[in-house]
């Protein structure tokens, strides 16, 4: 039986992609086996250095968005450095580009010059809001996916919003774009045509706080925060014990008979009107998160989780950052890659691995981030530069 291929083997990517929702876009597409060359600025793009871990000043974000990549230098705003994107395009079967409408066409990124140089390219976009509204030339990060989405009204509590420290928005975006680019690449193989694939990170947020917006749209009911409460079950709460924190999510009758036999008192809370459905439950929580809090108040963090596991019931325990870098079902199912060898990266990068596995396609982190325009000169003289025009290009500070 021949050895199975990457799924995406064979496949050129253009990473035009900054901080986030672009280019962890594009790392996915690279863990899945395609060529990635990532082009930035010549000393270096911003997200480059974001929460720095080397001492040349490479940070965490970089390492989760750029491992399998090549870099390419390149000022393509340049007459020259533009001549080597149409070069690049030409090759190229998915280009990548979280920018504005007008940076995608001073740079020649804009979808009909790129569909005019290869009809078969899929160009992949993401902005914040989208082409066309109110909204549309404003720039954005996460935070404003969540502020504007409602997530922050109701996960913080009132008067006091709270922002969730994961940049959810971000890399949910990507990992649509990502999805996207697969669909227009099978697309592309009944049609012979590329396609472009629009993604927004406030469209991202409105899809993952959905069912929250659907219930307001049609009941009204203008929910408050109740922080990390569920408002639609109980007891689904994150509650202290003797040595730290579990969060319990109990949702369904059935499992709301195991915890209530848990509590030792079964018939008080399956009898009780109040406690009949998910949503009474949520709405008259009171009793049922004092008795959880008395439960898990009395016992260790370890106890009360291999309790409630042995009952059946869905738990937690609420970790640090380095807990969950400890935790040894990580360890067990190799969710992290050491990523080591990265010139002044003091110890292996714990980087987090394509989230997936395959039954036979290979796929995930093969190799460290690149250097700062480490590949400029192969992938140039793979364009047809030679050596002079190579170093030509160096020197007007093209590359």
């Amino acid at each position: 039986m021949s050895e199975s291929r990457p799924v995406l083997a064979g496949i050129r990517v253009l990473d035009f992609g900054r901080y986030v929702a672009g280019p962890y876009c594009a790392t996915l597409l690279g863990y899945l086996g395609a060529e990635v060359i990532r082009i930035e600025k010549r000393e270096g793009s911003e997200d480059r250095f974001i929460a720095p871990v080397c001492a040349g000043g490479e940070g965490g974000v970089f390492f989760q968005t750029a491992c399998n990549k090549k870099s390419l230098t390149l000022d393509p705003a340049t007459p020259a450095g533009r001549e080597v994107t149409r070069r690049l395009v030409r090759t190229a079967d998915v280009v990548v580009a979280n920018l504005p409408p007008a940076s995608l066409a001073s740079l020649g990124l804009e979808w009909p010059t790129l569909s005019a140089l290869n009809p078969r390219v899929v160009l992949v976009t993401q902005t914040a809001f989208g082409d066309q509204g109110p909204y549309a030339s404003r720039g954005g990060f996460d935070g404003v996916g969540q502020a504007m989405s409602g997530s922050m009204h109701i996960t913080g509590t009132p008067g006091h919003p709270v922002k969730a420290a994961a940049p959810y928005v971000d890399y949910a975006t990507a990992t649509l774009s990502a999805f996207g680019a697969l669909a227009a690449l099978m697309e592309r193989n009944a049609s012979g045509r590329g396609q472009h694939v629009q993604a927004a990170l406030q469209a991202t947020a409105l899809a993952v706080f959905g069912s929250h917006l659907i219930e307001q749209g049609v009941t009204g009911i203008n929910r408050i925060g109740t922080g990390n409460r569920v408002q639609t079950s109980a007891p689904s709460d994150v509650f202290a014990t003797r040595d730290g924190h579990v969060l319990t999510h109990v949702v369904g009758n059935g499992l709301f008979r195991r915890w209530a036999r848990l509590m030792g008192d079964a018939e008080r809370w399956t009898s009780d009107p109040r406690f009949r459905s998910d949503q009474s439950r949520g709405d008259h929580s009171e009793d049922i998160l004092a008795r959880m809090r008395e439960w898990c108040a009395a016992r260790t963090t370890a106890d009360a989780l291999a309790e409630l596991e042995a009952a059946g019931l869905p738990a937690g325990p609420v970790y640090t950052p380095q807990q969950a870098l400890d935790d040894p079902q990580a360890a067990a199912m190799g969710f992290f890659r050491r990523v080591d060898g990265y010139p002044g990266l003091p110890r292996p990068a714990p980087v987090p691995d394509l989230p997936l596995r395959f039954s036979r396609s290979p796929g995930g982190i093969e190799s460290r981030p690149p250097l700062l325009g480490e590949h400029t000169d192969a992938i140039l003289a793979g364009l047809g530069y030679d050596a002079a025009e190579i170093a030509a290009l160096r020197e007007q500070g093209v590359i």
